[in-house]
């Protein structure tokens, strides 16, 4: 295992890929993209279980 690698969570990985769509759908800015997807990864966070 490399000493340099930097683990990354599930949440992050989440973040990264909402963040990739809206980026690829938008005209927004990479901040702008981020935020938008923390927020949404946020909301669909507290959607139960059962109806995802």
């Amino acid at each position: 295992m490399n000493a340099d690698t930097v683990p990354v969570s599930r949440y992050e990985i989440r973040v990264d890929t909402v963040k990739k769509i809206v980026n690829e759908h938008t005209d927004l800015d990479n901040e702008a993209a981020f935020a938008l997807a923390v927020h949404m990864v946020r909301a669909l966070d507290t959607v139960p279980e059962p109806v995802r």
